[in-house]
């Protein structure tokens, strides 16, 4: 069966059921390999992507759900030429370590900053809670975001 779906601006058409998880269609037929596969239970935040401009956890949202939807992905955001400012303030605060958490927390990030103007250390705490990092590189990672959202006028 063939799905339509619209990926970071792009119609595209995939070979798959409608209960096919998101994240399966992702990284396997559109080789968009930003969001991870973490615990293919919603509960990590790795495979977050926004769905019309909300965070979604990938790895159990079904394709079939998805009709008319504006999916937007880690590579979605920025190019290395042009990287989004979240992307450029993680680079620039040495935020990432492991790297496996890092997807859901811009992702989480970018709706924040998407949705908040005044943006405070609690909000970015706050937002990013549900998402897991083992590697301890919490407080870097939310200096990232407020270097972002300083720059984008969102602090």
């Amino acid at each position: 069966m063939a799905i339509n779906l619209k990926v970071n601006g792009a119609s595209r058409t995939v070979p798959a059921e409608p209960d096919t998880p998101l994240l399966y269609v992702l990284r396997n037929d559109l080789a968009l390999n930003g969001a991870k596969f973490g615990c293919g239970l919603a509960q990590c935040g790795a495979c977050t992507v926004l769905v019309n401009g909300k965070p979604t956890r990938s790895c159990v949202t079904p394709i079939g759900s998805l009709a008319g939807a504006e999916i937007t992905t880690l590579e979605g955001l920025g190019t290395a030429e042009k990287p989004h400012p979240l992307q450029k303030a993680f680079i620039a605060e040495q935020a990432v370590q492991c790297g496996y958490c890092i997807n859901g927390m811009i992702m989480y990030a970018k709706e924040l900053l998407d949705r908040k103007s005044g943006v405070t250390e609690t909000d970015v705490r706050e937002a990013l809670a549900g998402n897991l990092c083992r590697c301890g590189t919490h407080n870097r990672i939310v200096g990232a975001v407020m270097r972002a959202a300083k720059e984008m006028g969102r602090a």
